[in-house]
């Protein structure tokens, strides 16, 4: 004694113990006859435990049996027919879904578990699914919310009795209907079976350039939130230059002075060890304007500067970003708003220095050094 279940994930087939419970398989099978059960949700999953459905109002509180639907509301509900032999012990049981004992309708449960101990002795225990255990998998791994609704609907979209040995009474006939009734798509804030994602016409190339655009704001959101970054939509300056491959040797003022020959310098600053006080051999300028900004990155690049072959590119850095950020929380605090205005130098010192048109004058060690431009 069999029934077909076709499901949106798949069809399986239940094996029934009539023997051990007549009156619940008898139920079961004769709903199933009358289609009771098509487009019945599987309004409760959780996952490795249960997948409950049979409730045709889809809320968990309705459904009738079929003794209810033949003899009316005083016969809505069936005793239960525990048996000691059968136990939840694999993926598949069936059983009725009852809220108390003797109160069985229609709704039932298929395991998705192994040795559900805490069920035994509860519910009238009735089949076992043989057949489309895949199918039970791909319920049990559905997506559901809180209370175990699935976010895209699971349903059973038609029952096929493979055998019935009860006896079809005349209350009954009148209940089948000639077909099986059409397949119903409810309205609300989930998504139907038959859900695909819109397929997207752009060109590959644009598909990856927008995935990786969302991919590195992720990152930066990730890196303004452990405070790596002020914030995530904080981009490098467009007038500030990376200078690497500096002689230990050379200064801040050393730069200062070659660099200004293609602008106002605003920022010079020299990375150094801040244990030693030694120079990292690189630096970062920044100009008043962009335009000298990239005047000095083609013109510098690969220039010798104390016998040494500098390299110069556009910053990516956003560290001078954080003088921006005055104290507390997310906008730093007051060492990183004097370490960040340190950086920045005297305007006035700078004219002074570059004062006296192009000669420049080198007093001291720095006199004897050369600068290849």
């Amino acid at each position: 004694m069999a029934v077909l279940l076709e499901t949106s994930k798949g069809d399986m087939v239940v094996d029934l113990f009539v023997e051990d419970c007549p009156i619940t398989t008898k139920n079961f099978l004769k709903l199933c006859a009358v289609k009771y059960y098509n487009n019945c949700l599987f309004h409760n999953v959780q996952r490795n435990f249960i997948a409950q459905t049979g409730d045709p109002t889809s809320t968990g509180k309705g459904g009738t049996s079929i003794y209810g639907l033949m003899y009316g509301d005083q016969a809505r509900f069936f005793e239960d027919e525990k048996r000691p032999n059968l136990k939840h012990r694999m993926r598949g049981v069936v059983g009725m879904a009852s809220p108390l004992p003797n109160a069985n309708a229609s709704q039932f449960y298929i395991t998705t578990g192994e040795s559900l101990d805490s069920l035994d002795n509860k519910h009238t225990i009735f089949g076992q699914v043989t057949e489309g255990l895949d199918v039970l998998e791909a319920i049990n791994e559905a997506y559901v919310d809180e209370a175990g609704r699935p976010y895209q609907n699971i349903r059973i979209r038609h029952t096929i009795v493979l055998d019935d040995p009860f006896d079809t009474p005349p209350e009954l006939e009148a209940l089948i209907p000639p077909a099986s009734p059409e397949p119903q798509f409810g309205e609300g804030d989930r998504l139907e079976e038959d859900w695909v994602p819109i397929e997207d016409t752009r060109p590959a190339e644009e598909i990856e350039e927008e995935t990786r655009k969302a991919d590195a704001h992720n990152r930066a959101v990730v890196l303004e939130m452990i405070g790596d970054l002020p914030e995530a939509d904080a981009k490098p300056p467009t007038s500030v230059l990376f200078v690497c491959k500096l002689n230990p040797v050379t200064s801040e003022e050393d730069l200062e002075i070659i660099f200004s020959r293609f602008g106002r310098v605003v920022d010079c600053a020299i990375i150094r060890d801040f244990k030693t006080g030694d120079s990292l051999c690189y630096a970062f300028i920044g100009f008043d304007n962009d335009k000298s900004c990239e005047e000095a990155y083609f013109k510098m690049n690969n220039v010798l500067i104390d016998d040494r072959r500098i390299k110069v590119d556009f910053s990516q850095s956003v560290a001078h970003l954080w003088k921006q950020f005055k104290k507390g929380g997310r906008k730093g605090n007051a060492d990183m708003q004097a370490a960040a205005e340190g950086h920045e130098r005297d305007p006035n010192a700078m004219k002074e220095r570059s004062a006296g048109g192009g000669r420049l004058e080198m007093k001291g060690a720095a006199a004897s050094r050369s600068y290849g431009l």
